[in-house]
Order: C-alpha cells, then structure tokens, then sequence
C-alpha cells in the first residue's frame, strides 16, 4: 500500500511518465543485483545505464535545508526538490532485487558459479571501455589516474577476508563503509562487507528478518552515502574527465575479483561453514575440475553485449 501511494503521488507531482518509472526501477533492480554479488557493483550499473550522475545529485540534495522545504511548503515542494520521482522507484527496483535476486544469485553461485563470474567479468569489461570512452582527452594526467585507480580496485582484491562481528556498533560502521564503495564504479559493496567478515551476517540478517541488524546497517549506510555523495558531486562538477578516468581505473582494476576460474589457497571455519579466506586467479587449464572454456567464453560475450544494448537505451544527454 506503502509503495502504490507514493508511485501515485509521483505520478500526479512530476511529468515522468509510467514507462519511465518502470525503465528506473528496472535500472534500480539491475543495481541491487549487482549489489548482493560480492566482486560486482552497483555503480557500475548506474553508470552505464545513465543515471549515475542524477543519482549523486539526488542523493547529495538530501540535508537539513531540504527537510524545512517539506515542513514549510508541504509534500508536493519536497518531492520536487527531492526528486523523489527518480529516487523512489529506483529504490523500489533495488529491494526488490535485495529481498528476491539474492537468493537465486547464491544458488547460481553455488551451482554455477563458473558461467556467471564469466558473464559479470564481460560485463565489467565492457564497462571500463564504456567509461573511458567519456573522458575523451586521454592526457597523461587522466592515464595516471586511470592506473591509480586500477591499482588501488585489484589491491582490494588481494585482500583477505576477515570474520568480523556481529554488534550494532560494527554492522553500522560496515554498512557506511559498503555504502561509500557500493556507489562507485568498480568497487563492490558486497566485497566490502566480504572483505569485513559482515556479509554472512547481513545476509542472514536480511534472510531472518533481523531488525535490529538491519537498522543499523541501513542506519551506517545512509550516514555513509549521504557524505560520500556529495565528496563525488563536487569532484563531477569541477573534474568531470580526471574523476571518470579514476573511475574507470577502479572498474577495470576489479576484474581479477570476478575472473572465473580460482584456486583456493586459504580457507577458514566461520560459524560452522568453510569460507573462502584467500584465492588466486589461474588459468582455465590449471582449474582442477571442468573449466567450462566454451560456455564462460559464451557467457562473457554476453555480457559485452548487455553493455552494449545498455549504451543504445542510455539517455543520449550530458
């Protein structure tokens, strides 16, 4: 009821039409996939599905200011300063892949997880190319930026994970860390919550139902968000082409996460479990067991060629 009162309202508010709050939340949904795979980020999706910079001005809009306008000149004012016509359907579409997606993105990891790290490295791949091709003036400033950036993503990856713990003070702090990472592209939110050791509980406590768990990751991830968000406005409004090379950097520098075929070189017990401590990337013909060549090589393509259709469907606007 919740959700269809505020579709409506936003109908009768803004100009957007019913197919652009579909087309958002489909793009909101495609970010909360993206979200819940660790070595995936949603800001990539924003990114190239063209509303990353609207979502940051979004998002850095929110302040104290913004709430006098809901209480001074009432809800209709709010929601168009707020642009919540963009902001609430998007959001809509990420739960909706948080609470569902989830679960069939932890089955095909476990069943398959060869095909869809192929599918996702295609996909990141194709993003770097698609980000770089914004900057244009590839000037040897830009092109050490672009190395900064993807030396600073792949030494993430090399990172070993930790256990963590379960209290409020830390599920806050790793929900603002996730946050700032989960909106830029290239560095996953969910491998920051892996790398952290809060995944597990997280997800358990998003499975559970947890409040308590929730709040205060959502509560981290809000205060985390709202800063870093207006960080990354300032950086898009005074050093567009530096800011997208780094960013492209930090894409291209997460592919060794997602390459598909591992060995495993450390392994821990976390709550009764064997977790994954630490893996290296091998390849194909070193992989003990079926590598799957043809079907991953299929799979990546595909996901080159998601990129691509994304790039015809993004608005064709600064």
């Amino acid at each position: 009821l919740t959700i269809t009162y505020f579709w409506c309202l936003s109908l009768l508010i803004m100009s957007r039409t019913t197919k652009d709050y579909f087309v958002i939340a489909l793009k909101g949904m495609g970010m909360g996939a993206a979200d819940v795979v660790p070595g995936v980020s949603g800001g990539t999706i924003a990114f190239i599905s063209g509303i990353y910079q609207e979502l940051i001005e979004t998002i850095s809009g929110f302040n104290i200011a913004l709430l006098k306008v809901l209480f001074s000149e009432g809800i209709t004012a709010f929601w168009k300063k707020a642009n919540l016509s963009f902001l609430v359907p998007l959001m809509i579409g990420i739960f909706i892949s948080v609470f569902s997606v989830m679960r069939l993105m932890h089955f095909l990891l476990e069943v398959h997880p060869i095909p869809l790290w192929a599918f996702f490295w295609g996909l990141i791949l194709a993003s770097t190319w698609f980000i770089a091709k914004q900057v244009k003036d590839w000037n040897w400033k830009n092109i050490l930026l672009f190395i900064f950036g993807a030396a600073i993503a792949f030494g993430i990856t090399l990172l070993n994970t930790t256990s963590g713990n379960e209290t409020i003070g830390f599920l806050f702090f790793a929900g603002a860390i996730a946050s700032c990472a989960m909106i830029l592209p290239g560095i996953s939110g969910s491998f920051i919550l892996v790398l952290l050791g809060a995944y597990t509980t997280i997800s358990e406590a998003v499975h559970n139902l947890e409040i308590k768990k929730i709040a205060a990751v959502g509560l981290g991830a809000a205060v985390g968000i709202l800063s870093f968000s207006k960080f990354l406005k300032w950086l898009f409004k005074n050093y567009e082409k530096p800011t997208l090379a780094l960013l492209g950097g930090f894409v291209f520098g997460s592919l060794n996460k997602i390459w598909p075929w591992k060995k495993v070189l450390e392994t821990a017990i976390i709550k009764g479990e064997v977790k994954t401590i630490k893996e290296l990337s091998i390849w194909p013909m070193q992989y003990k067991g079926n590598p799957q060549i043809l079907l991953a090589v299929t799979m990546a393509i595909l996901g080159v060629l998601v990129i691509l259709l994304l790039e015809k469907l993004a608005p064709k606007k600064h």
